[in-house]
């Protein structure tokens, strides 16, 4: 039996917070460092471009907006990212330094319309595509808009590689879909940074029969700049806003590395694909565990 081993890093930092510039320089910073651990598949969180906004609700009080709400709209919006852009640029050609497959959430703008999206772009430094989160969450619905195609898994020389974003994960017959793609690396991004989550990653590796990736940030509040409208919303949160937790799990739902918490770090694993053949020997999720006489996914 040949070795089919890809090495993994899964980076878990906070952005510079509503700049997208700087943080455009420290994930391009953090990709090369990946790459120059030999890492060839690497996964920055959910939103790292510029922001997720964790603790703001952008003015809403008693159903109106406030205009400090749409002050930080409005800086959360000139910080976004358009695809493709100049940003994009940086990133493709830290991915082609790193020589790597690299996977970074970003604020996508289009329009008047910002999406949570997840960049994927291919150790040449292409876009191979994107996809736009499909269900917002609580609050992230003032902001964001909805994805509008199922979620891609890309055919790579280190295997098929997709995921979902956060609680999209809860989504059964989005996760179905993926399955039926074949996936082998599913990427988790998520701002969740609850010991319940573990068990999501844990569960969707069991379901799956794939590896998963679960990348969170590390965010204190005094990286949040204080001069942003409506930052007296943060008063009540918390010194530390997300503690992290980003993890590898192997195919039968064993932590193969992590979970990291409260730091910034980067944790890596070599995984060995032939694993994911081995784990459905008892169980496939679209195969010979599955009832298509009875339940059908139509998509």
């Amino acid at each position: 039996m040949t070795e089919n081993l890809v090495k993994t890093a899964v980076i878990q930092a906070a952005p510079i917070l509503f700049n997208r510039d700087a943080t455009i320089d420290k994930a391009c910073r953090l990709i090369r460092e990946a790459g120059e651990q030999g890492c060839q598949l690497i996964l920055l969180p959910e939103a790292f471009v510029p922001a997720y906004p964790r603790g703001f609700s952008f003015g809403m009080v008693v159903g109106s907006r406030q205009p400090e709400g749409r002050l930080l709209w409005q800086r959360y919006w000139e910080n976004a990212v358009d695809i493709p852009s100049l940003a994009t640029e940086a990133l493709g050609a830290a991915a082609r330094e790193a020589n790597a497959i690299v996977s970074v959430g970003v604020i996508e703008r289009d329009g008047g319309t910002l999406y949570c999206t997840q960049l994927y772009f291919d150790a040449e430094g292409a876009i191979m595509g994107k996809h736009r989160k499909l269900k917002p969450t609580g609050a992230e619905r003032l902001i964001w808009g909805e994805g509008q195609t199922p979620p891609p898994v890309f055919e790579t020389n280190l295997g098929r590689i997709g995921g979902l974003t956060c609680w999209e994960n809860y989504m059964p017959l989005a996760r179905l879909s993926l399955y039926r793609k074949g996936v082998d690396l599913y990427l988790a991004p998520t701002a969740d940074s609850r010991d319940t989550w573990q068990a999501t990653m844990r569960h969707i590796a069991c379901e799956g029969r794939c590896f998963v990736l679960g990348c969170n940030q590390f965010v204190t509040k005094a990286m949040v700049p204080d001069d942003l409208p409506c930052y007296e919303e943060l008063a009540n949160q918390p010194a530390v806003m997300s503690r992290g937790g980003s993890v590898i799990v192997s195919p039968l739902g064993d932590v193969v590395a992590g979970p990291l918490w409260d730091e910034e770090g980067m944790i890596t694993a070599v995984l060995d694909l032939n694993e994911i053949p081995r784990s459905k020997l008892d169980f496939d999720a679209v195969g010979h565990y599955a009832r298509p006489d009875m339940f059908q996914l139509n998509c």
